[in-house]
């Protein structure tokens, strides 16, 4: 009997169009109540996996189920417990956003008092009731996207698919999209979305697999993912090439990783963020060698994204598999 703590579950997922393999035996389980994200470089297969996932692809092999339900055997079952936001909004531009949200209530088949209830409230929380009476079509960027996803929980479904939910808004737009994306998991929903921008994965994102040429290549937290690809860096900034030069031969050449003499910058590893700091600082007092600044530096997941995948996220655009 499948694990009941894991609502969405793939294994050794396979896909192939013609003799292209898209999917190479993809494997994951998203546990309920968390996020989850995919990532990859352009064309890595995610939109593929979502499709599978929700339905509206098949596949040539592997075990998939969403909600306990096998996506083959019973589809109705897993359409029924999920929520689905493309890549563009897929809203009718000619209804109001009041107009589009009560439809698809009734296309659920609420009753109508149902529909109507169901719809001021998402457009409350949504911040539509403004524009709720206004044509689709004159809402911005933002909005239509957040009346998408509004659309896409007119059902209070208990799964959720993203596939990149901001992609082309604005950072305000974006950060309200967030603000949404987490509610829906303090609500209790089961989210997986695929994203672009690798620090919507590092502020949303529970757990985070990344997939490249139809393969998984990482997994983990993203704190976890951070970890792998290197330590904490100490930056320290200079005024003069003296004090420069007099700092990297206290703190010892061993110790530096690399530093462009211009910007009298050093940069270090550092193990425990407070005793190897307070070292380094005591030793450049004691030589009475100032700083003119200092900054500490994690590891990012654009690091993490460029030593798995050899690739910058600059290549990371709309998927068309």
């Amino acid at each position: 009997m499948a694990d009941a703590k894991y609502v969405i579950r793939a294994k050794n997922l396979r896909k192939s169009y013609g003799k292209t393999e898209v999917l190479k035996g993809i494997s994951l389980k998203v546990q309920k109540g968390t996020i989850f994200a995919l990532l990859g470089p352009n064309g890595a297969g995610k939109t593929t996996t979502v499709r599978i996932l929700s339905t509206l692809l098949g596949y040539q092999s592997g075990e998939v189920t969403v909600g306990g339900h096998d996506v083959r055997k019973e589809a109705d079952k897993v359409r029924s417990a999920i929520g689905l936001t493309g890549q563009s909004a897929a809203v009718d531009e000619l209804l109001t956003g009041r107009e589009n949200l009560e439809m698809m209530g009734r296309l659920y088949r609420l009753t109508t008092k149902s529909a109507k209830a169901r719809a001021q409230e998402l457009l409350e929380d949504f911040d539509l009731v403004d524009a709720a009476n206004r044509p689709a079509k004159t809402y911005s960027g933002g909005m239509r996207r957040r009346l998408d996803l509004a659309v896409s929980l007119i059902a209070t479904p208990p799964v959720i698919f993203l596939d990149e939910p901001t992609t082309g808004l604005d950072p305000r737009s974006r950060i309200a999209m967030w603000n949404i994306i987490e509610k829906l998991k303090k609500d209790g929903a089961t989210i997986l979305l695929t994203t672009q921008y690798l620090e919507e994965a590092d502020q949303l994102a529970d757990r985070i697999i990344v997939i490249d040429g139809g393969k998984v290549i990482a997994e983990g937290t993203p704190n976890q993912l951070k970890a792998k690809v290197g330590k904490d860096r100490l930056e320290l900034t200079f005024s003069s090439v003296k004090e420069y030069q007099k700092a990297a031969k206290i703190i010892g050449d061993k110790s530096v990783d690399g530093a462009a003499a211009d910007e009298y910058m050093l940069t270090m590893t550092i193990n425990d963020i407070n005793k190897d700091v307070a070292q380094v600082l005591e030793k450049l007092e004691k030589a009475r060698i100032t700083i003119a600044s200092m900054a500490v530096h994690k590891p990012t997941l654009d690091d993490v994204f460029l030593s798995v995948t050899g690739k910058t996220k600059s290549v990371e655009k709309k998927e068309t598999n």
